[in-house]
């Protein structure tokens, strides 16, 4: 008797170590889905944010900016603006950017590659203090991830430096057809470089925020930011994602788990954590 209760607790207690292997593996898959989705969200607020500061740095509305004038941009990219490119903008003028990656992919210095249109539109207030940036996609697709959804930013000037507050509402179909409903919002601070506007590697970006996340098979998970995550434009010049420290906090039917983007080495790894138990990661396009 006693060896037949022994060899069920040792069978019981091997069900609960594969369920937690299973249970883990699958946690830190959710991860990695969530960690391909920030760089989109990162990506994408980059090339928005620029696009709205090419416009903005044509003091008075000169008619000055060209379509090369927004430098994060790959030269597979092209740009259109309602007014022309050469026009003169007025005060109270809204202006829109189709910014088009094409539809065969279109590889940004990081690596990630992009293809389809992200839409930019904004009213030109040169002098206001808070700006709203709204934008959309179109058959937009980031390292095969396709983007749904209008979104829009607030930017405003903390002590001299710009503030932006992305409002998400989107979702994320993978290639393997899963999708993902994000709704949130992010908070994104230059804390280096911003003295350097004509210099794009030396800018680092503090980010904050919050946000929902509802998966295929109907559970939502929570996300917060419990350190704030830094984005070092310098990983551009050796190809690797942006996100380099700072961690998430998820929660999701009473479990806690993490994801440590490291302490800032340009690299793609992270590391997943639940339970104690630590599960390394790959991130940025395969």
């Amino acid at each position: 008797m006693k060896t037949k209760i022994l060899g069920l607790i040792l069978v019981s207690g091997l069900t609960f170590l594969g369920c937690q292997r299973e249970d883990l593996g699958s946690l830190a898959d959710e991860a990695r889905i969530n960690a391909k989705i920030d760089l989109a969200n990162d990506d994408v607020s980059d090339i928005v944010e620029n696009a709205y500061d090419a416009t903005a740095a044509d003091a008075g509305g000169r008619g000055l900016e060209t379509a090369n004038s927004q430098t994060n941009l790959p030269a597979c990219a092209t740009v259109e603006r309602n007014p022309a490119f050469g026009t003169p903008i007025q005060a109270g003028q809204t202006v829109t950017k189709t910014i088009d990656f094409g539809t065969v992919g279109c590889p940004m210095a990081n690596g990630n590659v992009l293809r389809g249109q992200i839409i930019v539109s904004f009213v030109y207030q040169p002098t206001a203090a808070s700006q709203s940036i709204n934008y959309e996609f179109v058959n937009f697709y980031h390292n095969n991830i396709k983007i749904v959804g209008n979104k829009n930013f607030t930017r405003t000037f903390v002590q001299g430096l710009p503030v932006v507050v992305m409002n998400m509402d989107l979702t994320a179909t993978f290639p393997d057809g899963r999708e993902f409903t994000r709704v949130g919002s992010r908070t994104r601070e230059i804390i280096e470089g911003y003295q350097t506007p004509n210099v794009l590697a030396d800018n680092v970006y503090q980010v904050t925020g919050s946000w929902t996340t509802s998966y295929p098979n109907t559970s939502v998970q929570t996300s917060t930011i419990t350190t704030p995550l830094l984005v070092k434009m310098s990983c551009l010049q050796v190809n690797k994602p942006l996100l380099v420290q700072g961690v998430i906090t998820f929660e999701r039917a009473s479990r806690t788990s993490t994801l440590n983007y490291g302490s800032g080495d340009c690299d793609n790894l992270a590391v997943f954590t639940l339970n104690g138990n630590a599960y390394n990661i790959i991130i940025g396009n395969p």
